[in-house]
Order: C-alpha cells, then structure tokens, then sequence
C-alpha cells in the first residue's frame, strides 16, 4: 500500500512541474432531488427525501501524455431518521466495496450523536492519474469501470452497478484500481487491470481481462473477471440490423470454481438483449429482454434467494428470472422532452413504469419530474416478508429533479 501511495505522489509532484501547455480544468454541478413515496403496507404514511448533491471535478494534464483527475461530492439529507439505516428502495449495491481505504462517508451527525432528519455525506469519487505512450494506456487511482452494451441491465457489469430504480446515474461510483490499455488495430482494444478490495485483501479485490474489436460491421467483446473468488465469463455483441440496433450481452458466473467445496448448483447465467430504433430523429425506441439464472421463479423464494453469492457480491438486484423492459423518448419541443420505461417481471407477473418529463431552462439548468410506478401483488396482511410479488412489494414515488452545471 505504502509503494503505492508512493508511486502517485511521484507522478503528480511530476504533473505538478509540467510546461507551459499544461491544461487544468475546474467544473462540476449542483444537484437537487426531491422525493415523495408511499410504502407498500396498508396505512402507511408518505414519507419525503430532499437530497441535495454538490460536485467538483478537477484535471490537470501538465503534458499531452499525463493526467490527473479528481472528484469530490459534498451531500446534504433531509429525510426520516429510519431512512439512514433502511433504503426503501430495491436491494442496494455496496458502492465502495472496491476501494482500499475510504472516508467516513457520513460527516454529520457524528457516531455518538443521535441521528436526526439532517445528515451530512461526503465521497471522494476519483483520484486517479493516466498515463499514455504508443503501446498503451495506464491509469492508477480512483476512477469509473462499467461495461456493456445492453441498455437497461447489463449482466458483465458487476464492479459498481446502478440499480433500475436509481435516480442519479450521470457519475458512475469510482473504484480504485490498476488499469492497462493496449490499443489492437483500428477499433480494438486490449483492457486488463486489477481492482483493489478493502485493505488490499485478495478475497474481496478483483482482476479482469477484456478484449474488444470490430468485425464484419459488429462490436465483439469477451470478459474474463475473476471477483471475490468468482469467475465471470462473460461475451458482449452490438451491431446495425437495417435501421435498428441490435445488442445481445451475457455473462456466466462460476461461485468459487478454484475452491475444492465449490457449489456448482449456484452458478448462474444472466443474459441481455434486444433492439432500438430511431424514428426521425425525435423519437427512440428500444426493448429489451433479460433473463436473470440467479433469481428465483416464486416469490415465496424471493427474500431467501437474496443469501445467495450472486447478490451479496456479484451485483445482481432483481429478483425474478425473466424479464422484459420497453422504453422511449420522445423530444415535445426543442427545449422539452418526455421519456417512459417499463420493466415487467413476466413471472410474478409485476410491473414498474416510470415516466419523466425534462425541461432545458437553459444550456446549463435541467429541470425534471418523473415517478416510480410500482404494479402487482401486495404483501400479505401488510407483512413485508410475505412478498406475492417483485415491484408490488415496492413503494409509488414522485421526484423533481433540478441540475445547474459549471
């Protein structure tokens, strides 16, 4: 760890010297959702979130050929005291298990101060340095990994994924890591790199090999990622069918193959795909089908099924098997525009709708209101581990949103 510290601070104090063409660029945004659910159990009142999040991202490239970046989100809360502690969402994503070491990410209240309806969060969510020569490209430090074509869940994207419900997806979360990138003919690319767990500790980092080129008019690409003593393999296709695009991506996870008491019966598949349209220019059109290996066919099975290796590590959320996801947006005026998604669970069967309408004020001010629409089987008697559905046992939510970049 300390060879490592060591070998940044080296390459920054050396950025720090560069010549007159350095460049160096501050910018960021301000943030504002609010929000307003209702919970699934009877006689339930409706509960509120505001969050406010404040942005900066900082580079500076003192030559062609290196470069710093940095990003510091500051995030103010105000929301019911139960809300710190229980998510009323879906089943959340750890967003910084892949990092070696972390802030306390609640500033305030402090640990021996009761919480109230106020908290105080802070992420320091890149720090990383990138490094190019004519063979390939280096990057050390905190930064964003994401893969994958498909538009609403993505099966090889599992270092730090976004759930279907999540609200602010502009910024994937940074993870630290070693990344290496040799470019191979025109549209190939070579990616490989390592992904550090807490405290450097081999079980919970990860390592990874990916190769992407471009034949006969199609994007190919094949994942190997070995996480927390699983294996992903993972295969990745995108390519133009007449007018449309078409995507198919999917991924098979071996549960600890190289550990003698391996249990094969939790291996899983997960696979995505489907096709968009453009109509026009103004409107686009996509669906999508995914099928989830992990999940489970009964929703009796649902909240047991989430024990298992494929959610506590492996990135996986939803909680049924097959799944089919319709989508668009359409541009009303220059200046408005109305997008709409739908993700039924064909097994339960649920559905979860969510419309939003986006207003540009101006070049850099969004404005936006949308809503969660959760369709299908209550739980029984008001019980939440009575589950008769996946998006029934979800809450209704509507939010603003309000974005102003610099």
């Amino acid at each position: 760890m300390q060879k490592i510290l060591t070998f940044i601070i080296c390459l920054i104090t050396t950025s720090l010297v560069g010549g007159a063409k350095a460049e160096f660029q501050v910018g960021g945004y301000y943030k504002n959702f609010s929000t307003a659910f209702n919970s699934p159990l009877p006689d339930a009142s409706m509960m509120g979130i505001v969050v406010n999040r404040l942005r900066f991202n900082l580079s500076y490239a003192p030559i062609d050929a290196l470069s710093v970046a940095f990003a510091y989100d500051f995030t103010p809360r105000v929301q019911d005291p139960l809300l710190f502690s229980q998510s009323p969402f879906a089943v959340g994503i750890a967003s910084s298990r892949y990092r070696v070491v972390d802030f306390e990410s609640l500033l305030y209240p402090s640990e021996a101060e009761s919480v109230s309806s106020v908290g105080i969060y802070h992420n320091l969510d890149r720090a990383a340095v990138q490094f190019s020569t004519d063979f390939a490209d280096f990057s050390i430090g905190r930064d964003a990994i994401a893969w994958g074509s498909a538009r609403i869940v993505n099966p090889t994207d599992i270092i730090a994924p976004y759930t279907y419900d999540q609200l602010d997806t502009e910024d994937r979360v940074g993870v630290d890591a070693f990344r290496v990138r040799i470019p191979v003919g025109v549209m190939g690319e070579i990616d490989t790199g390592y992904i550090f767990g807490s405290n450097l500790d081999f079980d919970k980092s990860a390592v990874f090999l990916r190769t992407q080129l471009n034949a006969v008019e199609t994007d190919f690409s094949i994942t190997l990622l070995e996480f927390q003593r699983d294996l992903l393999v993972g295969f990745d296709i995108a390519r133009g069918i007449g007018g449309a695009g078409f995507w198919l991506e999917t991924a098979y996870v071996f549960i600890e193959p190289f550990d003698d008491g391996s249990d094969e019966a939790e291996n899983y598949l997960r696979t995505s795909v489907g096709l968009d349209y453009s109509f026009g220019g103004e409107t686009y059109t996509f669906i999508e089908y995914h099928f989830n290996g992990a999940g489970a066919t009964e929703p009796e099975n649902f909240l047991t099924n989430v024990e298992k290796p494929a959610y506590t590590r492996g990135g996986v959320y939803l909680l049924g098997t097959h799944y089919l996801a319709p989508g668009l947006t359409r541009q009303l005026t220059p200046l408005i525009s109305f997008s709409g998604q739908i993700l039924f669970n064909l097994s339960d069967p649920s559905t979860w709708i969510a419309p939003q309408i986006a207003y540009n004020i101006a070049e850099d001010i969004h404005l936006s209101i949308g809503g969660f629409i959760s369709i299908g089987k209550r739980p029984i008697n008001g019980d939440s581990t009575e589950v008769q559905s996946e998006f029934g046992s979800y809450p209704n939510l509507v939010f603003s949103s309000f974005r102003v970049y610099f």
